[in-house]
């Protein structure tokens, strides 16, 4: 694959990711996150406007109270939920048997239904917090669809007791300290492809290199206890002792240090990848205007700082300040996020199928 697979360097926690994969109420839109368009006219009164978003489901409690009560109350809003995973999701507005207005996605995911045509173009002129979001946050697919509500990275978690070594780089996976000591990432899982990129850069290449790529992984194969598909897994292994370190996004760390009090995670010398969640209005909805000053509203310090606060997701918006302590377990700061490696999706799109063949002949048969 000649194109080049990375588009940089971030300006990655995700991720809500992530992968890993989202407040106080303003009295204005335009006072949110320092935003200077004029405030929305007074809500209509009567029949509210129905809004129906489709999400994940996760801090369901939460996102009630600190982020759907409060723009229903000041839109005449009534927020309705379609809940599941991405693919779920997606594929319910692909058949045309879902009422959505909005929707949650994966990034790689959010391009998998811009191929498909599902998305309306967004107006960015409504969506005024957009300017005090990171740049990559802005159009992570293209200016004429959504951006991202959220970065979280992926890194490596690892005990240095358990590990018997420091880890600095994604090099030091292949270290044979930790043969038999080492998780990674299935193909089929977010940061599957993600993974072969690391394992590209290993092997020397500045550009992907998809032979290379799998070569190195390979070399890896007899010392990898699993390869896990669902973060659940690693976590159980991880608590279990069965595995000393692993490919994992940053907000489940915490669950990872309640179980082994000695993790630590890493941003690996050669970068972290981005992991991100966006947020697009679907082709043909009648409530394509409500639809954008939600987006808004997302992106506003007012929710971003409380959703980051609570665990629930990485900021993208930048004008709010967290306290070390506040900070920790989430992708946090323009000096983590700038260092942060992004995959092309589009690219990770056209090459899936044959990379997910080429896994289950090479590496797990």
């Amino acid at each position: 694959m000649k194109k080049r697979m990375l588009q940089g360097l971030l300006s990655l926690t995700v991720v809500g990711m992530a992968l890993t994969g989202c407040g106080a109420p303003a009295k204005e839109q335009g006072n949110t996150a320092g935003g200077t368009a004029p405030a929305p006219a007074p809500a209509p009164k009567g029949e509210p406007t129905k809004l129906v978003i489709s999400t994940w489901g996760f801090s369901d409690d939460f996102f009630k109270k600190e982020v759907y009560a409060p723009f229903e109350k000041e839109h005449n809003v009534q927020i309705v939920l379609e809940t599941g995973n991405n693919a779920e999701r997606l594929n319910k507005v692909k058949q045309g048997s879902s009422s959505v207005d909005l929707i949650y996605l994966s990034d790689y995911y959010a391009q998998q239904g811009i191929e498909a045509g599902l998305f309306d173009k967004i107006d960015r002129s409504r969506i005024p917090n957009l300017k005090d979001i990171y740049d990559l946050a802005k159009a992570p697919l293209g200016e004429d669809y959504g951006p991202a509500y959220t970065i979280g990275q992926l890194g490596i978690a690892y005990s240095p007791k358990a590990a018997g070594k420091e880890i600095k780089s994604w090099s030091d996976l292949w270290s044979p300290e930790l043969t038999k000591k080492l998780t990674l990432p299935n193909i089929t899982s977010t940061s599957g492809p993600m993974i072969l990129d690391a394992a590209s850069v290993v092997a020397g290449n500045t550009a992907f290199n998809a032979d290379q790529a799998f070569a190195k992984i390979k070399e890896l194969n007899k010392g990898v206890v699993k390869y896990y598909s669902q973060t659940s897994e690693f976590v159980n292994m991880y608590a279990q002792g069965e595995i000393a370190a692993g490919p994992i996004m940053e907000m489940y760390v915490k669950d990872l240090k309640t179980a082994v009090p000695d993790t630590k995670f890493i941003t690996p010398q050669e970068g972290g990848y981005a992991i991100m969640n966006t947020v697009n209005v679907i082709k043909g909805s009648k409530s394509k205007q409500v639809a954008e000053d939600f987006i808004n509203w997302h992106l506003s310090k007012e929710v971003q700082e409380k959703s980051a606060k609570a665990k629930v997701d990485s900021p993208v918006n930048t004008t709010l300040k967290l306290s070390p302590e506040e900070a920790t377990g989430i992708t946090y700061g323009a000096d983590v996020v700038s260092k942060l490696r992004k995959l092309d999706m589009k690219a990770v799109n056209q090459n899936l199928k044959s990379w997910i063949d080429r896994w289950n002949r090479e590496v797990t048969q």
